[in-house]
């Protein structure tokens, strides 16, 4: 018998090597965090992409796994003490693969609890503002003839791509030399938020100087480049 056995997720998407950790996602900002760490750390996983336009993520088959419906999720047959564990939410993924590797993390405790502040900072602030601005200027709410919701979002887009911008003052990662799970946190985020959203005019991007050099050493890495496109689209 499997360790997979017990998740009803794999009788929708069957695992070809259940040795593997099983990746559900899709290469949106939040499923990249979870290919790219995967990719960094040089795990053996292997894929599963799942269609949010098809409303995949509301199968019971899904939902068994993360019952709030969101990927990215994840199944690592060989958990702690050797026992299978499944995890959604990508903040907590990349903190798991994290403490499972010994990478990506600084080894002193008062970097390590830093760095997870910058990964919250992206969950709690980042995440939510800027896939809001991408609703209000390129989705659906563009069509919203009331542009207050618009431009609050802008406005706290600005404010936390600020944060940003001093926070890299003088260092290359967001930890100082050391590139972390913080990075891969936002990498995808801000990515998004001045490509696909084709906000960068609306949040002032151009103006900035630290965040747009940083970006650009963090999608120079081969994994980031890899993990960008994992699961394949097909």
């Amino acid at each position: 018998m499997s360790a997979l056995d017990a998740f009803p997720i794999t009788a929708r998407w069957p695992a070809r090597h259940p040795d593997r950790i099983q990746l559900y996602s899709l290469p949106t900002p939040n499923g990249v965090k979870a290919s790219i760490m995967l990719e960094e750390t040089g795990l053996a996983y292997e894929p599963h992409l799942i269609d949010i336009g098809k409303n995949e993520t509301w199968t019971p088959e899904f939902l068994s796994l993360n019952p709030n419906g969101k990927i990215p999720a994840l199944i690592d047959p060989d958990g702690p003490g050797g026992r299978p564990i499944g995890l959604f939410e990508s903040g907590a993924i990349l903190l798991y693969l994290a403490d499972k590797t010994g990478l990506l993390m600084p080894k002193d405790p008062v970097r390590r609890w830093e760095t997870i502040q910058w990964v919250f900072f992206q969950m709690a602030a980042v995440g939510p503002m800027f896939g809001q601005v991408g609703y209000f200027h390129k989705f659906a709410g563009r069509e919203i003839e009331d542009k207050r919701p618009l431009e609050r979002y802008v406005a706290e887009s600005r404010r936390l791509l600020g944060v940003l911008e001093t926070r890299l003052d003088g260092r290359s990662w967001i930890m100082g030399a050391d590139y972390t799970i913080a990075d891969i946190s936002l990498i995808g985020w801000v990515r998004n938020l001045v490509g696909f959203y084709g906000a960068g005019e609306l949040v002032g991007y151009d103006a900035l100087r630290q965040v747009p050099a940083w970006l650009e050493r963090g999608l120079a890495r081969p994994a980031v480049q890899r993990g960008l496109t994992i699961p394949n689209r097909g």
